[in-house]
């Protein structure tokens, strides 16, 4: 019993010198993930994000014919810092870890920050741990979580997925060439998840959403494939309207995008998942450029 008692102890306190030195590191690495944004140094946000998120990054900004890698720090609010929150949970999962905070997170738009959920994920590099995401969650809507946090009641974070490190680091994704022909999809999909593949390389993922994303990759001269599914969530009707649709984006100031593609299902119509596609030759060009 007094060696089984031992071995309890042992283990106990190489999980609690675990935890102490596992927030250290992540708060390091994102506090210079976050310098890197703020001061647009692209050496050091190379060497603190992970290269999954580097790569994709990247592919998102040359598919829209943006200039690569300035535009990484053309954000619309400044990264949070986490100095003055509470850490709630900082949690390794073999090469994955995340740090959940609670408090008024800051993002320099003005007004007073009100108690909310920050979810900072890293990925395990040979140096070290590396920067992948952040997920802001405005609590407004959840007032009961809110209050559970506040007192270090974890039963959110333990009842959602999103805020638990996988032990998976996701495929870095393929390279793509700057994108000839800048392209969006969009997809209005109440009460449907929608997955969207478009030229077996940008793929896209839509939940009860109403949204466009860039196509990894732009659309290609000649023909384009694009496959869809379509799954029914639950609470809906499945009898929904939903459309998908690809856009060519003009390079003309002010010109509107040119519907290339288009799946769309009136109310009550049954929707198939199928593939289909579209062609970008001269004709296309002309009507995008307005000829």
């Amino acid at each position: 019993m007094k060696c089984l008692f031992l071995a309890f102890s042992l283990i106990s306190s190489a999980l609690a010198l675990a935890d102490e030195t596992l927030q250290p590191a992540l708060e390091t690495t994102y506090s210079a993930w976050r310098e890197s944004m703020i001061r647009h140094d692209a050496s050091v946000w190379q060497r603190v994000t992970a290269e999954h998120r580097r790569v994709e990054v990247r592919n998102r900004i040359v598919s829209e014919k943006l200039p690569f890698p300035s535009s990484i720090f053309e954000l619309p609010t400044v990264p949070p810092t986490v100095r003055g929150l509470k850490l709630l949970e900082a949690k390794e999962n073999g090469p994955t870890a995340k740090a959940s905070y609670f408090g008024k997170i800051d993002f320099g738009v003005g007004g007073t920050p009100s108690d909310n959920l920050l979810v900072l994920s890293f990925v395990k590099g040979n140096g070290g741990w590396l920067y992948d995401r952040a997920d802001f969650v405005n609590l407004e809507a959840l007032p009961s979580v809110r209050k559970e946090l506040a007192v270090g009641n974890l039963k959110y974070l333990k009842e959602t997925p999103e805020t638990q490190p996988t032990g998976k680091i996701p495929t870095i994704p393929v390279a793509v060439q700057p994108a000839k022909h800048v392209a969006k999809v969009y997809v209005f999909c109440p009460g449907r998840e929608v997955e969207v593949e478009v030229n077996k390389v940008s793929r896209h993922h839509f939940a009860n959403a109403k949204e466009a994303e860039v196509i990894i990759g732009g659309a290609l001269d000649g023909a384009n494939e694009v496959k869809y599914t379509i799954k029914k969530l639950p609470g809906s009707t499945g009898k929904e309207a939903m459309t998908v649709r690809v856009y060519l984006m003009s390079e003309i100031p002010n010109a509107k995008p040119l519907k290339v593609f288009e799946y769309q299902i009136t109310e009550g119509q049954k929707p198939k998942s199928a593939s289909g596609s579209f062609v970008v030759d001269a004709a296309t060009l002309a009507k995008l450029a307005g000829s």
